[in-house]
């Protein structure tokens, strides 16, 4: 018998209600169940990060994390970052600078830059290299990620100071 939990989970700022089995991912629970594609599965084993969503603002590889777990806690997927048709600047620079080819990595991509440049806008080009090696690329050589990520963050630090 399949039992399933009623939860709630924060997503993009919106409470939404779903009735989970317990060992449903967050990955499949997001596409399946509450319609948001952008979320890409690829390895289901927490390896390439095309995934990545942000957990109380902290990348979390969604195809290891049960729904059930994440009750209560913020969930933002790469819905969250355009505002309307205004893109936000890590999607922009990404498109304007060629920082992806395929496009299937990107939304992993785009929400681990999110958080990482929340946590730290003021990055070197060494500590973005390091953060962006943990989610995987066939196709573009993350160079153009790099410097994407990069001038997404001049942008960011632009737009705090006002």
């Amino acid at each position: 018998m399949n039992q399933k939990l009623d939860i709630k989970l924060n997503v993009n700022g919106k409470s939404c209600a779903v009735s989970v089995e317990p060992r449903r991912n967050l990955a499949d629970t997001l596409r399946d169940d509450l319609g948001l594609t952008g979320t890409h599965v690829g390895c289901e084993h927490g390896v390439c990060g095309a995934c990545t969503v942000l957990v109380d603002n902290r990348p979390v590889r969604s195809c290891l994390a049960f729904a059930c777990q994440l009750e209560d806690r913020k969930i933002e997927t790469v819905e969250s970052l355009a505002d309307g048709d205004t893109l936000h600047p890590l999607q922009q620079k990404f498109w304007e600078l060629h920082g992806l080819q395929c496009g299937f990595c990107t939304p992993g991509m785009l929400m681990l830059a999110a958080g990482a440049l929340r946590e730290n806008p003021d990055m070197d080009d060494e500590e973005i290299r390091e953060i962006m090696s943990s989610n995987l690329c066939r196709c573009t050589g993350y160079q153009n990620i790099l410097k994407a990520v990069r001038a997404a963050a001049d942008v960011l630090r632009q737009e705090a100071r006002g």
